[in-house]
């Protein structure tokens, strides 16, 4: 890797710290910052003026899709509706789509990612690793694979053989013992050991019990034990919806969550991603053990989830990172208006306080987009999320001549609320990783996303006209899972 210096007209180099003026900015053979030294701005071209430098973004809870669900034709919905309208999915070439996706993150700023992965064949997970794996190397983005622990409660929270009863006499055997057919902890722990091969400089294993109400007690600690001995992290969802706030609640009058923590799941070494649903007493334990909350409030609007309680995450001192749970409110990938669309929410004031609002700062939605998502998805030791020498060179470059096109002050803007409230994609001049170009001059580098697009859609197509969606058969399930909610089945009622 060659070094080479960047001349920028401002830089953020750091959550906790002020904005600063021109600069020229050198990139070891490393691919570190080797110095970070101010510059004549006399001395800049136009566009080297209009750049401002931050810490790369970090997108601590996605799901890796190349292909948008509302693309397949699932409407968005509360999430327990739309995750079995997700057999609409037509299958497609596994490094395609993640590579895709990463290629759109990269062109929203985005360095590092956790992607939770989805299997779209159960029996082809290590062959899928290994495009993800390809992907990340290909696009130069920063991947945590989360490894899926998934054995428990495939359709509904609770008895499946419960849930038989409302279906047609056809269809009840194969619901009842649908479980059965999940695969083990013990097969997938020695997956995930074969998987570790495919592991490199920007790809790495975490385990990934993907919540605790679809993975076994026993895999649970199991999962707490080999994290502690190995020191990778865990990934895990956590109370998104009110169902399973409802479930949860009935299953462990004890707390929920102190049972998390008495198994030894909840330390420095976890994120639990969303947490809508988390109550005061949860999240102050939470912060004690050092757990992060990935919030993913797009996603949460979308699937008609609750907004999750990003003030009270804050002032308990839990980590906060931020994820798009690959359901941008646009559907655009866009992690810079995602940022945005935190910030606001954690400014609005607090409906049981009396005097006037604080105002909303910046330093906590900046610390969770650059350092505390980074550090949920690359540890804690890392380094990144600030621009420094030494620092790992992940470094966003933004371009403010568009949005500030009617900026009517001296020069350009570079007051991080300014940026918060109007920069997007569109924005992006540049990403480094590891002093790597993944973006330039707002075009990702290491492949041809607009050909890729085109590709995935031509696949999908064929593999929709070739194998359609059973949508009655979806429909069936839908009001067969509905009606067991609705009658209380996932509380342990009859």
């Amino acid at each position: 890797m060659h070094g080479s210096t960047w001349h920028v007209g401002a830089v953020l180099p750091a959550a906790d710290a002020p904005p600063l003026g021109a600069h020229a900015i050198t990139i070891g053979g490393d691919g570190r910052i080797a110095a970070l030294a101010p510059c004549d701005p006399s001395g800049l071209t136009t566009a080297e003026a209009a750049l401002v430098a931050m810490p790369a973004l970090a997108n601590a809870h996605d799901h890796g899709r190349g292909l948008a669900t509302l693309a397949c034709g699932v409407a968005d919905a509360p999430l327990e509706h739309w995750m079995i309208d997700l057999a609409r999915q037509p299958r497609v070439d596994a490094y395609d789509t993640a590579a895709l996706a990463l290629a759109r993150l990269a062109g929203s700023g985005v360095a590092a990612v956790y992607h939770c992965h989805n299997t779209q064949n159960g029996a082809a997970l290590l062959d899928e690793a290994e495009a993800v794996s390809r992907a990340a190397r290909d696009t130069g983005v920063r991947v945590a694979f989360g490894w899926p622990f998934f054995d428990a409660n495939p359709l509904v929270y609770g008895d499946h053989a419960e849930l038989a009863r409302f279906f047609p006499p056809e269809r009840r055997a194969a619901i009842a013992t649908m479980d059965q057919g999940l695969r083990s902890c013990a097969t997938n722990m020695a997956l995930f050991g074969r998987a570790q091969a495919l592991e490199h400089d920007t790809f790495a294993l975490h385990y990934h019990p993907v919540a605790p109400q679809w993975a076994q007690p026993a895999t649970l600690v199991a999962i707490a034990a080999a994290s502690a001995a190995s020191g990778r992290r865990v990934h895990t969802h956590l109370l998104e919806t009110r169902l399973q706030r409802e479930w949860a609640d009935a299953h462990f009058p004890q707390g929920f969550v102190p049972w998390l923590d008495a198994i030894g799941l909840l330390s420095p070494r976890l994120t639990v991603a969303h947490g809508v649903w988390l109550r005061a007493d949860e999240l102050a334990l939470l912060a004690a053990r050092g757990v992060t909350v990935s919030v993913n409030v797009s996603s949460n609007l979308r699937l008609r989830s609750g907004l999750p309680p990003l003030a009270q995450i804050a002032q308990a001192g839990v980590g906060l990172a931020l994820g798009l749970d690959g359901m941008g409110l646009d559907d655009d990938a866009d992690m810079l208006r995602e940022i945005r669309l935190a910030h606001l929410l954690l400014g609005q004031p607090d409906r049981d306080a009396s005097g006037p609002a604080a105002l909303p700062g910046t330093q906590a939605v900046l610390h969770a987009a650059w350092s505390g998502g980074r550090a949920a998805i690359l540890g804690p030791d890392d380094g990144g999320g600030r621009l420094a020498p030494g620092a790992p060179a992940d470094m966003l470059l933004i371009d403010r001549r568009r949005m500030a096109q009617d900026w009517i002050g001296d020069g350009w803007p570079a007051d991080p609320a300014w940026l918060l409230a109007r920069a997007t994609r569109a924005d992006v001049a540049h990403l480094l990783v590891g002093g790597r170009a993944v973006v330039r001059d707002g075009r990702v580098t290491g492949l041809d996303e607009a050909a890729l697009a085109a590709r995935l859609v031509t696949q999908a197509r064929a593999a929709r006209a070739a194998t359609p969606p059973d949508t009655a058969r979806i429909a069936q399930t839908q009001a067969a899972t509905h009606a067991f909610y609705a009658a209380g089945c996932h509380c342990g009622q009859p």
